[in-house]
Formats: structure tokens, sequence, C-alpha cells
């Protein structure tokens, strides 16, 4: 069998018609028949047979069917590597939800450098609802931070995109230090606390997020003020401006310090988790597959909540960018 049967008869499988893979490749229906026909030939099995709505597949083509799509998805990633191997040798495109970028995203791809002689990276911060439409259309490698949300904001998979958790975190809520209400003795719910500002980075509270989901269940919702940071958000919260939702390993310091306190809140600290997403495993990059192997390995999860600052993001236009790693 062949690369260019393989191709016919997947395409074949999956619309249903000879006539319709014919039109797609571009070619006559009798080179279809015979492509199939050598493959019926070399596998000793009929593959389909016709149907008034087009054909139907015998066990032996289903089984191929799958086999075939996988065959034919890796010869084209192969393809696509090759074509791209001069110039975007060890390059690794990553997008990147903000709260990520902000707090792990340094220390992390300092770590994977080292042990990725080579690399070259780029980091950039995106809104967690874009991350999949810009993987889809390879304008990353691979995404950081937030799940790529479906469609209406499901936390459910995106079709073509493997996601996979590597780092679970918390948010707790914090205010400064004078704050009357870090002297609460019982968890309150948010409903009963002082109407005040919460103060985000520039991501907000996502609501495909494990925290915005908490939130958005609650009877009433706090304004939310978005800063440029989440570092300015801290800052503003230390000012006794209002209060904020902050990851727990990067404020422990604080609240250990007294700088910050924890407020009580019914429901905190909320979990949340990080993901790596990219295209499926055919049609991803080895880079991106070796960064999506080594998130999740110890020294990554020891890196990234690891205390001290990360590398800050630069903003260029609309965008936020991390410097560039090599």
């Amino acid at each position: 069998m062949t690369l260019s049967q393989l191709r016919t008869f997947a395409l074949v499988a999956r619309l249903g018609s000879l006539h319709a893979a014919a039109a797609a490749l571009g070619v006559s229906e009798p080179a279809v028949s015979a492509a199939l026909a050598a493959l019926r030939q070399d596998l000793g099995d009929p593959l389909f047979t016709r149907s008034a709505g087009g054909i139907a597949l015998t066990p032996g083509g289903r089984a191929l069917a799958d086999y075939a799509q996988d065959i034919v998805g890796l010869a084209d990633q192969a393809r696509w590597e090759v074509a791209n191997a001069t110039n975007d040798a060890g390059r690794l495109r990553i997008a990147a939800t903000a709260p990520f970028a902000e707090h792990a995203a340094g220390r992390l791809l300092d770590l994977f450098t080292r042990r990725f002689p080579g690399a070259s990276v780029d980091v950039v911060a995106e809104p967690a609802e874009e991350l999949a439409a810009l993987l889809l259309e390879r304008a990353y490698d691979i995404a950081l931070g937030a799940r790529p949300p479906s469609p209406g904001g499901s936390p459910a998979a995106v079709p073509g995109i493997d996601s996979v958790p590597f780092l679970r975190y918390q948010r707790v809520l914090v205010a400064a230090a004078k704050d009357p209400l870090g002297r609460l003795q019982v968890p309150a719910a948010v409903e009963r606390l002082p109407r005040r500002p919460w103060f985000a980075g520039p991501a907000g509270i996502l609501a495909s997020s494990e925290e915005g989901r908490w939130l958005a269940a609650r009877r009433a919702a706090p304004e939310v003020i978005r800063l440029s940071s989440e570092t300015d958000a801290l800052a503003a919260v230390r000012a006794g401006e209002g209060l904020m939702l902050a990851l727990g390993h990067v404020v422990r310091p604080e609240i250990v310090g007294g700088s910050l306190v924890r407020v009580p809140v019914a429901g905190t600290p909320v979990p949340g988790l990080w993901w790596a997403s990219t295209l499926d495993q055919h049609r991803t990059t080895t880079m991106a597959r070796a960064l999506k192997r080594f998130v999740a390995t110890a020294d990554a999860t020891a890196a990234m909540v690891a205390p001290g600052g990360s590398r800050g993001l630069e903003r260029r236009g609309s965008k936020f960018h991390v410097a560039l790693w090599s």
C-alpha cells in the first residue's frame, strides 16, 4: 500500500463517496477507484460496499480508516516540520494567559531552555477565549495557562486541541493588613461582604476559569477592576483600596509577614488548574511536545511555584510579551 492510496481511502471513508473524494483530490473518479482497488487487493478485504447513499465500510474498512487517518496525519506533520526546519529549528511560539505569563513563565522557560539547549522561545500573553482559534490557525505552537474554552465558554474539550493539566493552584481573597475584613472569625458569604472593589490583572477573572465559575455562582457579583498586572492589583490591595482573589502561593509570604491578610469567605480557597494545550498529537511540533511533557515534571513545578519574581510583561501594541529565551 502507498501513502497516496491511504490518503484516498481516508478521504473516501470520511466523505462517504468516491465522487466527493475525487472532487476534493482534484482527480478523476476512475483514479480513485483504481487506488481503492489496489488497496483491496493488497489487504484481501473489500473495505466497503456500495449503497444507495454512497458507500458502507466493512469491519476491515472501518479498522483501516482509523489507521489511514493516523498515518496521513503523521505524514502531513512530518512534511510540515521538514519544510519549516530551516527557519524554525528549535523555535517555540507560546501563547500564555496573563496570570501564567506574569507569575510562572519566566522561571519555567529559564529552566526549559537550559534543559533543551538551542531552543528559542517567545511568549505572548493572549486572551483565553482566543487560544483555540490561535492554535488551530498555527499562530502558536502551544498555549499555557487557562484551558482554551469551547464556544460559549464551556470547559469541554475543543475538537482538534489536546489539553493536559500540569499545575494546581488556589485563589484566596486577600485584603490589606489594616482592613477590618481580616478580623472576621468565621467564613462569610461573598454577598454579605461590604461593597468594595475587587482588583485583578489584565485578564480580569476569567468566566471560563474555576474562580470565574465560582464567582458567577454567587448571588451578587462584586465590581472587578482590571489593572495592567496582578502585581499592580496587589499593590492597590496593600494600599487598602479593595480586595483581590490572589494566587495562594504568590501571596503566602506576605500573609505570613503580615502585609496582607486572608479574608475568610465561604468557598475559598478556590482551586484551579493551569493547562498545556497543543494541536492534537499528529499536528503539533516536536518542540511543543517536549515542553508539554516538561511542564508536568517535578522540576518544572518547583520552578513555577518558587518564591521570587518572574520576568515581567512588556506591552507591545495591544499585546503583552515576555522576553525571548534562547
